[in-house]
């Protein structure tokens, strides 16, 4: 790591993640202020050059943890480190400890930031469609677009720990240490999406169970085969990861009597895994995409909702995606995977 700051900073965990490239690539192409990477490896050398200082490091560790303290001036923290969906099953212990303790820690630096500053602390937290514990195909179909409070029965760690941490950022945000004399309640600003699927050109899946659909996508510009572990009409949200990066900005920078609730539901798309084979085959037609499905795997995907609702997203801070599924592929997809398996 280079540098004291003191200088306000932005702190993004799990820099090296999808999500974490997207992120810092647009903060540092819009000019912002300082930011500053954590990673559990060392960042990507193109990430690097746009941080002011990079961290490898767990979030758990208290010396990490102390450092951010005492060197950085912290005003705004997109915490997106976490354990994804299957790894968590494997290891749910593990997942808790990443994503639930990890959350609270980084939850009490915001607090703590805040009081040094003597400004409010924004934190924006990822959540996800993981959340959601539909119990059948037939209720699934039936419940159509679900909103944020319905079916919140998660099957999997991952959605136990993130529907936690939902509420976690909440109680941070209007409730916390309520009943001491000192207490701040309003000392973090929490804000938190709950994501679709996500479909990035840019960087490669790593552990989501929504991760079929750019799998499919990566293997055939990389002219390997693929067996798809989902069923043909297995059917989830999806966006664009540019508009899951834009959404987190834009939900970031609104006033705060803007915001009516800690979380919202956005999405974009909701393919049909057959669709999505279909127009990946339709760019790679010599693509060997098939079918081998993982029983365990297609239940979690069918706890989940086939669309949602989204409409306290559109109305309180103008959420309005810029890629429905055909843009998606021809605009977005296809230029940045043409290029990037061409090199």
């Amino acid at each position: 790591m280079t540098g004291h700051i003191r200088a306000p900073a932005i702190l993004v965990t799990g820099a090296n993640g999808e999500m974490g490239h997207g992120l810092i690539e647009r903060l540092s192409r819009e000019g912002s202020q300082t930011i500053i990477g954590v990673d559990l490896r060392p960042l990507d050398d193109a990430l690097r050059e746009r941080c002011a200082a990079t961290i490898a490091g767990d979030i758990l560790d208290p010396r990490l943890l102390e450092r951010l303290q005492s060197e950085f001036d912290i005003h705004t923290v997109y915490h997106l480190a976490a354990l994804l969906s299957t790894r968590a099953e494997f290891t749910p212990e593990a997942a808790h400890r990443v994503n639930v303790e990890g959350t609270m820690l980084l939850l009490k630096l915001a607090y703590e930031q805040s009081r040094w500053r003597g400004e409010t602390v924004r934190f924006l937290f990822p959540s996800s469609i993981a959340v959601y514990g539909i119990p059948s195909i037939a209720t699934k179909h039936e419940a159509g677009k679900v909103g944020e409070r319905e079916w919140n029965f998660p099957i999997t760690m991952y959605g136990c720990n993130k529907l936690y941490c939902e509420h976690l950022g909440r109680y941070y945000s209007s409730h916390y240490r309520q009943l001491a004399a000192d207490g701040e309640g309003s000392a973090v600003d929490f804000r938190s999406i709950r994501f679709p699927g996500l479909v990035s050109a840019t960087t490669l899946p790593s552990g989501g169970t929504s991760d079929y659909a750019p799998e499919m996508l990566h293997a055939a510009a990389q002219g390997q085969a693929y067996a798809c572990f989902v069923r043909e009409d297995s059917q989830i949200p999806f966006m664009a990861m540019p508009d899951a990066i834009d959404a987190l900005l834009r939900l970031q920078g609104v006033p705060r009597e803007q915001v009516t609730q800690p979380v919202y539901n956005i999405t974009s798309f909701s393919p049909t895994a057959e669709k999505f084979r279909s127009r990946v085959l339709a760019e790679f037609p010599e693509a060997s995409i098939s079918y081998a499905v993982d029983t365990k795997r297609q239940a979690i995907v069918d706890s989940w909702p086939a669309d949602v609702d989204d409409t306290a997203a559109r109305r309180d801070w103008g959420f309005a995606p810029q890629y429905d599924f055909e843009r998606a592929f021809s605009e977005y997809l296809m230029p940045e995977i043409r290029a990037r398996y061409a090199r």
